[in-house]
């Protein structure tokens, strides 16, 4: 059944400029259903497509959500990273926006290997054990903390492989989606007029470049989640 608690409107994304696709000539072909003009030496990206596929990636974080699905959000290009880190904890899902280690997912086992370094040096500091240290190893390890930190701080509750991924810019992040894709975890992407809309599971043509765009985009998927959570408490 189809949600329809988060309003999807195409003056709203006007104002966002989610339509500003990139210049005519970095574009994929494979894009051109979801381009409806040229203006400017740039694609126009069709938001009446747009707001189907946001509207379908909503419904099916809903569902997930309300089924205590886990999700992780990520988008490590510097306009994203501040807003992934904020959709991610208002909707209490993990989420990457420094760096991503290659093998993150594919390879688990050494990243719960390094989740549990990154835990038992945590507990160390919080109990004071780290200062009780040799100077020396003191300022190694909380080196090595502050390492694990800015590039796994967003994961550091995370237990298992994620149940979805949502991926903001398909092109910065290609090394998620093809992990994603290799372990059959549902991807939901931002996808501006330079990628390849058949990748993902669900591809929401937008502008991934302005912050105004993905903050939009990711405030209807993080609303979704957060209804969805609420009605597992509700029924539960």
């Amino acid at each position: 059944m189809t949600r329809r608690y988060w309003s999807i409107n195409l003056e709203e994304m006007m104002e966002a400029g989610v339509h500003f696709g990139h210049g005519i000539r970095k574009w994929n072909p494979k894009m051109a259903p979801y381009i409806s003009a040229k203006r400017k030496g740039i694609h126009i990206i069709n938001l009446t497509r747009t707001a189907r596929f946001l509207s379908e990636a909503c419904d099916l974080v809903f569902e997930a959500a309300s089924r205590r699905k886990q999700f992780l959000i990520v988008g490590t290009k510097k306009k994203a990273a501040d807003l992934v880190a904020w959709a991610a904890i208002r909707s209490r899902c993990h989420y990457v926006n420094t760096k991503w280690l290659g093998g993150m997912l594919t390879n688990w086992s050494t990243t719960e290997t390094r989740l549990q370094k990154f835990r038992d040096l945590r507990m160390e500091q919080k109990t004071g054990i780290l200062n009780r240290l040799p100077k020396r190893d003191a300022a190694m390890l909380k080196r090595q903390l502050s390492h694990l930190q800015r590039y796994l701080g967003g994961i550091k509750y995370m237990t298992r492989l994620p149940d979805i991924v949502i991926i903001v810019d398909q092109h910065e992040e290609y090394t998620t989606l093809r992990e994603c894709i290799t372990l059959g975890i549902p991807t939901i992407c931002l996808i501006d007029t330079n990628c390849d809309p058949d990748l993902a599971d669900i591809s929401i043509p937008s502008n991934d470049d302005a912050i105004a765009s993905i903050r939009l985009i990711l405030n209807k998927l993080v609303f979704a989640i957060c209804e969805g959570r609420s009605s597992y408490i509700r029924n539960s």
